[in-house]
């Protein structure tokens, strides 16, 4: 369930009485307490669930028996992440600045100044506009929120357990090459004259200095890393292993110590220091190396079935209708979901003015499942090989009468 979100536009559908100046628009698969679910919205996820297993490799009957099992969820999904959203608000939480501070985040990684040229970017690279982004962000933060306040606090994985799962499953905790946890501060040279250089170098020098007499590398690297990204983390570039970076820096760092700091290192754009955060020799990882990823992999899979019984539990305090045809795998056991048709208006006794009277906005939230996937290490360009430079490179559903709300044409 906990899959990648995308939120998608706010929609508004109004109903107008003449029967001869109506357009359908859409139908309206299922009401979620004062939010909507579209048969479009699901149509277009049916898209990005084949178009996100085509990127996986799938083809053929495999494609296919993909895409249907992810189909047979799909409405429960969308009911799901909704009931999620909506207790969010009711329970006041607030994401705003953690969206804000990402959303600033990716402009400064980007090293994109210009605001609209930020937006521009957020739209080719994902399909949307920058407000719905900014909506797909904003929910998913509040859904994951929801999800660590109500359920994730009351789990727990005693050391026992996680000792029986280890002791069950060594072999998949031998580190087949070893591995070194490194972090970094770069200075950069790039585009300087000789005498703007030297004033980096000194810089760079005094940096190393203070390193190695003790001041804390984590706040050195974060107040004048020319590297934003790894600056805001501390420096930290996470775990290599042989062959990912320069050689000259891989025998440097691989026959040093838990702790060392490097001399400065010169590279062509920039002044180098490096610090050895952890060292994980090949073989067998010890029980306490793993620890944590073990807790959190028995957390998850303790989570699943009570996240399921909150979700039913939402369900069953919901005004929840799903129209004939449709099919919530997550049904809350004898909660009534059916379909109830509202009274058809009568253009013969119904005036323009009371229908207009009558017309409801609905702001609709979309949120798909989509797959979470494991990221790959990503080693800075400050410690990677030289390498050329690799060039970077959902149609909606068509509309089909139904139970449908409309709007008028206008003449």
């Amino acid at each position: 369930m906990f899959r990648r979100f995308v939120v998608l536009i706010a929609s508004t559908i109004a109903v107008c009485a003449a029967a001869d100046n109506v357009k359908v628009v859409e139908e309206i698969a299922a009401k979620v307490n004062g939010d909507i679910i579209t048969r479009g919205e699901l149509a277009r996820k049916r898209l990005e669930a084949e178009a996100e297993a085509k990127r996986q490799g799938l083809t053929g009957p495999r494609l296919q028996q993909a895409v249907d099992d992810w189909a047979s969820n799909a409405l429960r999904e969308e009911i799901d992440t909704l009931l999620l959203v909506q207790k969010g608000k009711d329970l006041n939480i607030s994401v705003d600045a953690e969206v804000t501070r990402r959303l600033a985040e990716i402009q400064v990684e980007q090293k994109i100044s210009d605001p609209d040229k930020f937006q521009a970017f957020i739209r080719d690279n994902t399909g949307m506009s920058y407000e719905d982004f900014k909506l797909q962000m904003k929910n998913q933060m509040l859904t994951q929120r929801v999800i660590g306040q109500e359920v994730a606090r009351n789990v727990s994985v005693p050391d026992n357990e996680m000792q029986k799962y280890y002791d069950d499953h060594k072999s998949e905790y031998v580190r087949k090459e070893s591995q070194v946890f490194l972090s970094q501060i770069v200075i950069s040279t790039e585009g300087k004259t000789p005498e703007q250089r030297a004033v980096a170098e000194k810089k760079a020098n005094d940096l190393a200095t203070r390193a190695k007499k003790g001041e804390k590398f984590s706040d050195l690297a974060r107040d004048n890393s020319d590297d934003v990204e790894t600056a805001k983390n501390g420096g930290q570039v996470g775990p290599m292993t042989k062959g990912l970076m320069d050689k000259p820096i891989e025998d440097l760092v691989f026959n040093a110590k838990k702790g060392f700091v490097s001399d400065v290192v010169r590279r062509p754009a920039s002044f180098l220091i490096l610090k050895v955060d952890e060292r994980l020799e090949a073989g067998q990882a010890p029980f306490e190396e793993v620890k944590a990823e073990i807790q959190d992999r028995l957390t998850q899979a303790k989570m699943a079935p009570k996240v399921r019984v909150f979700l039913t539990a939402l369900r069953e305090d919901a005004f929840l209708e799903i129209k004939e045809g449709y099919i919530d795998s997550g049904a809350a056991p004898a909660k009534d979901t059916r379909w109830k048709d509202v009274a058809q208006l009568k253009p013969q006794t119904t005036t323009k003015e009371e229908v207009a009277a009558r017309v409801k906005r609905h702001l609709l939230w979309v949120i798909p499942a989509g797959t979470v996937k494991q990221a790959k290490p990503k080693v800075p360009d400050s410690l990677a090989p030289a390498k050329p430079a690799a060039d970077k490179a959902a149609a909606p559903a068509a509309e089909k009468p139904g139970d449908l709300a409309a709007v008028p044409e206008k003449k």
